[in-house]
């Protein structure tokens, strides 16, 4: 099992930035690829980002392309997302989420374990 803890969600204005952290613990070894996901209320899960855990690949959705970049920290278990050139669009509860070897990339459902989500909110 893989315990995932976000932090760094917050308010800020249009154009600003913002550093999420997503720190594994438990059985890490079984990671295969770390991804960032956010949900508006009654909405699904949408992809934002993803990095291979192991490789260090790192994929994302058009509409972040550029302005977010992912990144991870093997040795301290840390995946993160700097996001910068924030738009109001991007205000969401974003999620962290760890698969293990065969996980689709942009597929929520294919995840296996989750974080409790951080509000992340820009204002115009």
């Amino acid at each position: 099992q893989v315990q995932l803890v976000e932090s760094g969600g917050g308010l800020v204005q249009a154009g600003g930035s913002l550093r999420l952290s997503c720190e594994a613990s438990g059985r890490t070894s079984s990671l295969y690829a770390v991804g960032w996901f956010r949900q508006l209320p009654g909405k699904e899960r949408y992809f934002v980002a993803a990095i291979n855990w192991i490789a260090g690949s790192t994929y994302y959705a058009d509409s972040v392309e550029g302005r977010f970049t992912i990144s991870r920290d093997n040795a301290k278990n840390t995946v993160s997302l700097q996001m910068s050139g924030l738009k109001p669009e991007d205000t969401a509860v974003y999620y962290c989420a760890g698969g293990n070897r065969g996980v689709n990339y942009f597929w929520a459902p294919d995840y296996n374990y989750w974080g409790q989500g951080t509000q992340v909110s820009v204002s115009s």
